[in-house]
């Protein structure tokens, strides 16, 4: 789990771990969050919601970006919930987010649903936390001197 402020490299270093595994020979998949749920809602509405899953059963490592960018709906937020419920202790996941976990139920409406997935998320994690200036905010100030 990588968290902090928005600019701070997580997602730079998200996709850079994502890449070295598939060149060490792991199956990676990489989503914005907000794009994952979409095709989920999709692939629900559309009576394809298991086929969906099962195109993740030989994946070893997915990365899920920008947690907590758009909040979703009580559905998206469900369909969610347990695909990440079926990775739980079977794949590797990373989440990027600039918020911290008790910032969750922006995202998830459901306090319930948001603490046992947040339970699911950290049991095992290694939560890495960003601090710092985003790197392109400073940048920018760093051109106009």
């Amino acid at each position: 789990m990588l968290t902090g402020a928005p600019g701070t490299g997580k997602t730079h270093l998200a996709t850079a771990l994502g890449r070295e595994a598939c060149r060490n020979g792991f199956e990676v998949r990489f989503f914005r969050v907000s794009d994952l749920v979409d095709q989920l809602d999709r692939a629900w509405q559309d009576g394809k919601l298991r086929n969906f899953r099962n195109k993740f059963k030989t994946v070893d490592l997915i990365v899920l970006d920008e947690m907590g960018y758009i909040p979703f709906g009580k559905e998206g937020a469900e369909l969610l919930f347990q695909l990440i419920s079926e990775w739980y202790e079977q794949k590797s996941l990373m989440i990027t987010s600039n918020l911290e976990f008790s910032q969750w139920n922006r995202i998830f409406s459901d306090s319930r649903l948001t603490a046992a997935l947040v339970d699911r998320v950290i049991h095992h994690a290694h939560v890495l936390n960003f601090t710092g200036d985003s790197f392109r905010v400073k940048h920018a100030l760093s051109n106009q001197e």
